[in-house]
């Protein structure tokens, strides 16, 4: 079953104030940071995790960490789980190209109405 996660790819840190934020992860913790985006975000290397730093997206989301997983294909993991009958708040998409690879990701909700994320990297063409 391609679907099957090898491991946590990424974590989502709620944060109110990401320049405070990242100077905690970087400077305190002594973190590798990866790089910035739009909207305020910041992502670290923490192991073979990694650390997204961002304002939460709504209430729900404020207090809450979002677990990425690793799926070999994000687009063919939503197929499998939309065909399973899972709603998904956000399709697969593009999400950034880090060195060779690309990252794609698809984020759905759990049973329990907690967001999951459904992440793949793949060599860049």
């Amino acid at each position: 079953m391609p679907l099957t996660p090898s491991h946590i790819a990424q974590v989502a840190i709620p944060v109110r104030d990401t320049d405070r934020a990242r100077t905690f992860y970087r400077d305190t913790l002594g973190l590798a940071h990866l790089f910035d985006a739009p909207p305020g975000l910041a992502f670290f290397q923490c192991g073979q995790t990694r650390l997204m730093l961002s304002p939460p997206e709504g209430p729900e989301t404020a207090a809450a960490s979002i677990l990425y997983y690793a799926v070999p294909d994000a687009r063919a993991a939503e197929a499998e789980l939309t065909a399973a009958g899972v709603t998904f708040e956000q399709g697969a998409h593009f999400i950034a190209r880090v060195a060779d690879r690309d990252i794609w990701l698809a984020i759905c909700r759990d049973s329990e109405g907690n967001l999951v994320g459904l992440m793949s990297e793949q060599e860049s063409v």
